[in-house]
């Protein structure tokens, strides 16, 4: 298969995707890598109908990366996720608007222009947790434990660091938790439990491990792919005192902890480019003993 990667600066020596790209070429596929934010783009001929069997994109929530793969899918090409899912999870106001409209566990969401604004939310919710709608990893993720500390949360990061400086702003009442999140991936149909620190509490010794998936945590991890329509994704789930809420959901996440992640990723980008990228349904995961070669077997 021919498959076009978009790649954008902030990940050009992360494992995912450069691994997943080098295991589909010893796997004999063609892949061509674009780089949106550092290489000039011949646009017309890049996106030809028929050069690539599926575009697949690794990029932050505002690089021009999305557009690229928009203009893909607008010729008729395959893109993994689908375009139209990942637009949906890059947006975290539109995403959490979309979520509790289907009834998934997510807090009350607002949305401003300025930290300040959010001082009009009563302050019987307080402490609140502020962050860019553009953000990505866990980056200019605020605690703000009372209104007066409003203004320092607004605080702009650069746009590279995972956010538009001067983008919209959301905010959600602070969910009480361990100081532990729990990282759910699902693979193309199969689903990973992980535990890793709380951006909110770095000092709060957690070893990242992969850990059991529990029922209500699986169905409602399957539920956020049928929802958005994502085959390759993160949810990022608390675990608060009245039970399992989704604070994040992240379309091409790092996988971390998922055994043999590499293998795993590259062929389901491999089935997900054949089949077009219909939405998967996703289950229990395979055991994390299954042989490599029956993995690597879908080539």
């Amino acid at each position: 298969m021919r498959l076009c990667f978009l790649v954008e600066e902030q990940y050009r020596y992360d494992g995912m995707p450069l691994d997943v790209i080098r295991q589909l070429t010893a796997w004999g596929h063609q892949v061509d890598v674009l780089w949106p934010g550092r290489s000039l783009l011949p646009l017309s001929e890049a996106v030809r109908a028929g050069s690539h069997d599926a575009w697949v994109l690794k990029t932050v929530s505002g690089g021009p990366g999305l557009t690229l793969l928009e203009a893909a899918a607008a010729v008729g090409l395959t893109t993994v996720n689908d375009v139209r899912a990942i637009r949906g999870v890059r947006d975290k106001a539109l995403a959490a608007v979309i979520a509790r409209g289907s009834g998934l566990p997510v807090p009350v969401t607002y949305a401003a222009a300025r930290a300040e604004e959010f001082a009009q939310i009563p302050e019987a919710e307080f402490p609140l947790v502020v962050k860019p709608a553009d953000g990505s990893s866990g980056r200019a993720v605020r605690l703000v434990e009372t209104p007066d500390r409003l203004p320092a949360a607004g605080a702009a990061e650069p746009a590279e660091s995972g956010g538009a400086a001067g983008g919209l702003l959301i905010a959600q009442p602070y969910v009480p938790n361990s100081g532990t999140d729990l990282k759910v991936y699902c693979v193309a149909g199969e689903l990973y439990a992980t535990e890793r620190r709380s951006p909110l509490h770095p000092g709060h010794p957690v070893r990242e491990r992969q850990v059991p998936l529990t029922a209500e945590v699986a169905r409602i991890t399957a539920e956020i792919g049928a929802v958005f329509g994502l085959d390759l994704y993160g949810v990022d789930v608390l675990l608060g005192p009245d039970g399992p809420v989704v604070v994040d959901i992240n379309d091409f996440p790092s996988f971390r902890q998922v055994p043999d992640a590499v293998a795993r990723v590259s062929s389901a980008v491999l089935r997900l480019a054949r089949k077009g990228a219909e939405p998967a349904v996703p289950g229990p995961a395979a055991p994390a003993e299954a042989p490599l070669a029956a993995i690597g077997g879908d080539r």
